[in-house]
């Protein structure tokens, strides 16, 4: 029996403990300490963006921006059904309605054309989620919103070190999210960040993100005290995380390059089963250049999906689907009683499947495209 290939493994060694040790000798690890500031300034110079905030998750960088909007009851925010829950809690937790929009094949990422249709009068927002590391059409979604007031919030959990039309993802709306979990290309474990160029939103930001405070104006010297003047929470990375992330991203362009050399091994490898029509495999647009976070296939329907999904577990071989989409849950049941037509979210969530992908895969597991391959042969066969 061949060894068990892992879904993901985290790219890390000796320089994250580094980068620990010199945080905990400097006896500053809370937020925005000299670590935190000087990472920060890295970012806005290599994206580039105006302002960036160091959070604990994406999920508070999401709450960040809703709580932005100041939502009133019955306000609307489009996102699509196929993203993870963060996305439509940040929504419901602060009064706002989630609106589903469905997704395109190839991308699986929302579709202009449906968020066109969605648009109400009480649009507050939309939230693409630049899905598997590539771009969502943002500027097709902001041609549609023309000159009415509503924001563009980047879902970029996954979309750290990818661009379209050679800008970051996360600086090409009104804000961008940022996720740093220990499944994202670029980790501390957990983190987020928030993103914007506007200085009306950067200025308010930073007061939910000190708990409602003008802190950080105190910090900087504009006030002689600081002291609760809005709603808030406490959404800031330590300088532990500030740290470990530090070293992760002075190796960005290596984690970079080699998942993306796992990820067209894959795809040289099994173009041949979507010729014969057994598999559709992920598009990358010619204006977006994707980090690679995912190599998804889907196939023909869900019954497939679950039959080759054991086929390849059974195999050794760390395969997952993905998200069950929002309209269909539980509590997406519970809060719309709505029927919701997505037929391209419905089919593509359930017969989609995730390969395993991660850095070092290639070299742990040097046969591991050739795996995946043999596996398809057998069952298409």
């Amino acid at each position: 029996m061949k060894p068990t290939i892992p879904f993901h493994k985290p790219f890390t060694n000796q320089d994250e403990l580094t980068a620990v040790d010199r945080v905990m000798s400097s006896g500053i690890l809370r937020g925005d300490g000299p670590t935190s500031r000087e990472l920060q300034s890295i970012l806005c110079k290599d994206l580039p963006c105006k302002h960036l905030f160091f959070t604990t998750s994406c999920t508070h960088a999401l709450e960040m921006a809703i709580m932005y909007l100041e939502l009133n009851p019955g306000d609307e925010v489009i996102i699509p059904s196929f993203t993870f829950v963060s996305t439509a809690n940040a929504i419901v937790i602060h009064g706002g309605v989630p609106v589903y929009a469905d997704i395109l094949p190839g991308t699986l990422n929302m579709d202009p054309d449906d968020v066109q249709k969605k648009i109400t009068t009480r649009t507050r927002a939309v939230i693409p989620v630049h899905y598997a590391g590539v771009a969502a059409d943002v500027n097709a979604i902001r041609t549609i919103i023309g000159s009415r007031n509503i924001l563009i919030i980047e879902d970029a959990a996954q979309g750290v070190d990818a661009t379209f039309d050679g800008k970051a993802l996360g600086t090409l709306g009104d804000i961008g999210c940022f996720s740093f979990h220990d499944t994202k290309n670029i980790t501390c474990g957990e983190g987020g960040a928030f993103i914007t160029n506007l200085d009306e939103i950067a200025r308010k930001a930073e007061i939910i993100r000190e708990k409602g405070t003008n802190r950080s104006a105190f910090l900087r010297g504009e006030v002689d005290k600081y002291t609760w003047i809005n709603k808030g929470s406490s959404f800031i990375q330590s300088d532990i995380l500030a740290g470990i992330l530090m070293a992760q991203w002075k190796k960005r362009h290596q984690i970079k390059q080699l998942r993306k050399s796992a990820w067209q091994s894959y795809y040289e490898l099994l173009k041949k089963f979507e010729k014969t029509g057994h598999i559709t495999l992920p598009v990358i647009p010619d204006n977006c250049e994707s980090n690679y976070h995912i190599f998804f296939i889907n196939t023909v329907n869900v019954d497939h999906r679950d039959a080759l999904l054991s086929k390849l577990k059974e195999s050794g071989i760390g395969a997952s689907f993905h998200y069950v989409p929002l309209h269909s849950s539980p509590y997406g049941r519970q809060l719309s009683n709505d029927v919701i037509n997505l037929p391209q979210t419905d089919y593509l969530s359930n017969s989609l499947i995730r390969l395993p992908l991660y850095p070092a895969l290639e070299s742990e597991h040097p046969d591991f495209a050739q795996r995946v391959e043999h596996v398809l042969t057998n069952f298409f066969n």
